[in-house]
C-alpha cells in the first residue's frame, strides 16, 4: 500500500539554518519509529513529492538516503521505496577504542589536534537536542598505535563536559573521562561508510597518494537516561584498522 505522507511535512521551516533534507528525513524517521508508517509501506515517490512539497528533488532524494543508509527504507526497482523499519537502537556495552586495542596489547597515544568551545552547526545542535546557540566542547584527535597515525576522532560533546581539558584528552580516553563525570555512554546510532580521505587525512595518515579511502564512522552516543551526549566522526586508516562484527539471526 502507497501512502500519501503530505501531512508528515506540515510547517517545515524552509527559510531556517536547518537543512530541509534533514528536516525530512527526520519527520520520516519519527513516522516510522512511532509505527505510523508501518514496515511494508510503500512511499510516494520522488516526483510525487517534488509537487506536493514545491522541495527539489535532489532534496528528496537525499533526505530519502539518509534513511536507506540507516536500515530504515529499501529501494527496489520497480516496487519503489518502502519502509523496512528497523529495530530500535540496540542498547550495548559501548568499550571504548583504548579498552578495545589495549586488550591486543597495542602502544596508544593521541595529539590534540583541536579543542575550542563553539556554537556548532544547527544540524549537530539538533542531534545532540540542545537550542540555538548553544555552546559545546569541539574536539579532534589524532590516535596512534606504536607511534603509526591510524585514526582521526572528531568530537561535539553536550555542554556538561566543556571542562574536559585539552591535556585530559590527550592522555584518557573520552568515554572514560565521561564515566568519571557520571555519564555512562549506553546506546550509540552509527553508520560506517568507506570515501575518499580528506586533504587533512591524506597528510596525517602519511598516505602515498590523495584520496585513498578511509573508513569512515558517523556516530550519536547516548547516555543512560536517554539523552545524547556526543556528536562524532571518525576516520581509520583502513590498512592499519579493521571493523570486525558478528551477526545473529534471531
Amino acid at each position: 500500500m502507497t501512502v500519501s505522507m503530505q501531512h508528515l511535512f506540515l510547517n517545515l521551516d524552509r527559510a531556517g539554518p536547518i537543512p530541509l533534507y534533514y528536516q525530512i528525513a527526520k519527520r520520516l524517521r519519527e513516522g516510522i519509529r512511532s509505527g505510523e508508517l508501518a514496515a511494508g509501506t510503500r512511499i510516494e515517490n520522488e516526483q510525487a513529492l517534488v509537487e506536493q512539497l514545491g522541495i527539489s528533488r535532489p532534496t528528496i532524494r537525499r533526505a530519502f538516503q539518509e534513511l536507506v543508509d540507516e536500515g530504515l527504507l529499501v529501494r527496489q526497482r520497480g516496487i519503489g521505496t518502502q519502509v523496512v523499519g528497523g529495530p530500535p537502537p540496540r542498547e550495548i556495552n559501548i568499550s571504548s577504542l583504548s579498552d578495545d586495542l589495549q586488550l591486543g596489547e597495542h602502544d596508544l597515544s593521541t595529539s590534540v589536534l583541536l579543542h575550542e568551545q563553539i556554537v556548532p552547526e544547527p544540524v549537530v545542535l539538533d542531534k545532540l537536542d540542545l537550542p540555538p546557540e548553544t555552546t559545546v566542547l569541539h574536539s579532534r584527535r589524532l590516535r596512534f598505535s606504536h607511534g603509526v597515525p591510524f585514526a582521526v576522532f572528531e568530537d561535539f560533546l553536550h555542554p556538561d563536559f566543556l571542562s574536559i581539558t585539552r591535556e585530559q584528552l590527550a592522555e584518557h580516553d573520552l568515554y572514560k573521562l565521561m564515566r568519571l563525570r557520571g555519564t555512562i555512554p549506553k546506546v550509540t546510532r552509527q553508520s560506517v561508510t568507506a570515501r575518499p580521505a580528506t586533504k587533512e587525512e591524506t597528510a596525517l595518515f602519511q598516505m602515498a597518494k590523495p584520496k585513498l579511502p578511509v573508513l569512515s564512522v558517523i556516530r550519536t552516543v547516548f547516555d543512560q537516561s536517554g539523552r545524547s551526549v556526543d556528536v562524532g566522526w571518525n576516520a581509520y586508516h583502513p590498512d592499519i584498522y579493521s571493523l570486525n562484527m558478528t551477526l545473529v539471526e534471531k
